[in-house]
């Protein structure tokens, strides 16, 4: 047996184990090199600015969490909505899924100043800008694992007359499903991304407005506790997509 096998609870005992190995490296790193508080401030002083105002924190990251929920879901819904005709269309999937493959490295962030002329700054620009962060890892992932049906699976429901309709929910969405969670865990940890991204270009509120302003200001407390808050945001809407696959798994 494994040392990680003889750890009680190892899912969370070992992640908690690592956090607090990393915070006390940096604890000590900031004590024994003397670094000043400008550079790099201790734990202790990122904990005391966000105890110091903890409104400000959470108002901050609700509005970003906002954002990535709603993003988020408008991507998601469209991008399982085209790989669907894509994987069921032929001559729709040559024609354009070449072109989904192909935007989806491209960078996003190069279209934020688009969306800042065409659409201005605000909460609905945002979430434009999350959504189609988050729209190409569903299209791509679902269109993929919709392709990968087996042929003798689908000839045996066309043997017996199914519809289109049960022949997806009964034969290519469950062989799909691997792909379509892939796809999701990419789009959400892409979402907190975008919304951060948003925040600094296309909107003036939330955590990544927060850590713009203090950037600007050298107050990199503030920005670390900024970052402090976005990473527990990111955990969970990444652990919300797991526990869901295993759901479905176990359905």
């Amino acid at each position: 047996m494994s040392v990680a096998e003889r750890v009680p609870l190892p899912d969370v005992t070992l992640p908690v184990a690592g956090l607090v190995a990393a915070v006390g490296c940096w604890w000590a790193v900031t004590v024994a090199f003397a670094i000043p508080p400008f550079l790099l401030p201790s734990p202790a002083a990122v904990a005391a600015r966000l105890a110091g105002d903890p409104a400000l924190y959470l108002s901050s990251a609700a509005e970003t969490l906002r954002k990535v929920l709603v993003g988020g879901a408008v991507g998601v819904v469209a991008g399982f909505a085209i790989a669907v005709l894509v994987a069921t269309i032929p001559l729709l999937k040559r024609a354009i899924y070449p072109y989904l493959v192909a935007m989806r490295v491209l960078p996003k962030i190069a279209v934020a100043p688009l969306f800042l002329i065409y659409f201005g700054v605000g909460f609905g620009t945002a979430v434009l800008f999350v959504a189609l962060v988050v729209f190409f890892p569903v299209v791509v992932g679902t269109a993929a694992g919709l392709s990968r049906t087996p042929e003798a699976h689908l000839d045996l429901l066309r043997s017996v007359d199914a519809d289109p309709v049960r022949t997806f929910l009964a034969v290519r969405l469950p062989h799909a499903l691997p792909d379509v969670f892939a796809g999701l865990k990419q789009a959400v940890t892409l979402a907190v991304v975008g919304a951060v991204v948003a925040e600094w270009i296309l909107s003036n509120d939330g955590l990544g407005s927060l850590i713009l302003v203090a950037s600007e200001n050298v107050q990199v407390d503030v920005m670390l506790a900024a970052l402090a808050v976005l990473l527990p945001i990111g955990f969970l809407l990444y652990g919300g997509v797991t526990l869901c696959q295993r759901a479905v798994a176990w359905a």
